[in-house]
């Protein structure tokens, strides 16, 4: 077995909407990225690439690469899954959380759960995404952009070529 984290966080700037667990949600800003923004995504891929030893998401989708402009996460998040099972590994359970003042993400989070497990090929009971507010606190408290934690576990099915 075999444990990772991932954590990530990016800004708001002007716009309608924000990506979060590959759902569009109507907000008044968007979030500055090389990518989509989805922070969410970003810290469980950063998590499981971490749990196999492989760097981090910024090694295998660098923002300086014109090829993942604008980049749905969720593609990225198939091509992490990829990496870790060319290495046997599988994704057992993920646990994460969205750290975000506003908008309010509850209506959204099945559908979050399901984008997830529908990627990495996982029943949709291995995924738990829960959001919280840091009560005006902080960058996130007051309104200033979104954070993501993950854990997650992986197990070794054994090696493949």
């Amino acid at each position: 077995m075999r444990i990772g984290h991932g954590y990530d966080v990016h800004r708001f700037t002007e716009g309608n909407y924000v990506i979060i667990g590959g759902v569009k949600i109507p907000f008044n800003k968007s979030l500055l990225a090389h990518s989509d923004g989805d922070v969410l995504v970003h810290a469980i891929a950063d998590a499981i690439l971490g749990a196999a030893a492989e760097r981090d998401i910024g090694y295998h989708f660098p923002d300086n690469d014109d090829s993942y402009k604008n980049v749905n996460s969720l593609c990225l998040l198939s091509i992490v899954n990829q990496i870790i099972t060319k290495k046997g590994y599988v994704v057992e359970n993920i646990d994460s959380t969205i750290i975000a003042q506003a908008p309010k993400m509850m209506p959204y989070i099945l559908d979050m759960k399901k984008n997830i497990a529908n990627t990495l090929g996982i029943d949709e009971d291995c995924v738990n995404v829960k959001a919280t507010t840091e009560e005006k606190l902080g960058f996130t408290g007051r309104g200033e952009g979104i954070s993501a934690h993950c854990v997650c576990l992986l197990t070794n099915k054994g090696k493949t070529l």
